[in-house]
């Protein structure tokens, strides 16, 4: 795994100190193209996850699946294809084996990107599209389970700082 590199910068960055998470964040997957996902980082799961439909197997070791969007909204989704690393055995919190395919991408959250596995699974029951879980945590990021959104805004924060013109209320003393 590669360390955390703010998003501006060209090259992968040495490891750092690692960085303070919430227990739920916005993800954005640049690789294939999705933005402002909700995860729940998961430090009872070795591997992440992520909630798909209508995965098929392609030829040369590839995959396509569906990436759901939006909880509330399961018609909002996005085709990706990429190519198959690997499948795992998964035990679940009950103690059920569950076969996974799993693929790579690139995960930023907040500043921070880093390449991760991930699972390819059905979720549509769950409240968070995404599970992030130890191995793509370790060595980069630290989590505050009294916590969210630490590095990445809550939705109100991300609306407010793509509307132009809006500014911080000022303080007491008018200092923004």
């Amino acid at each position: 795994m590669t360390s955390p590199k703010p998003a501006s910068e060209p090259v992968r960055s040495p490891r750092a100190v690692p960085r303070a998470i919430g227990w739920r964040e916005r993800i954005d997957l640049p690789d294939w193209g999705i933005r402002n996902l909700i995860a729940k980082i998961d430090t009872g799961a070795r591997t992440s996850a992520i909630d798909v439909e209508a995965l098929e197997l392609l030829p040369r070791r590839r995959v396509r699946f569906r990436v759901h969007l939006s909880r509330n909204h399961r018609h909002l989704h996005k085709t990706v294809e990429a190519k198959l690393v690997r499948d795992a055995r998964v035990r679940s919190s009950l103690g059920h084996v569950h076969e996974r395919l799993l693929v790579r991408t690139t995960i930023r959250i907040g500043p921070f990107e880093k390449e991760i596995e991930i699972g390819l699974v059905s979720r549509p029951d769950m409240l968070c599209r995404v599970l992030l879980g130890r191995s793509a945590l370790e060595h980069d990021f630290v989590v505050d389970p009294a916590r969210r959104y630490l590095l990445s805004g809550s939705a109100k924060t991300r609306r407010a700082a793509a509307r132009p013109g809006v500014r911080k209320s000022a303080g007491k003393d008018g200092s923004p």
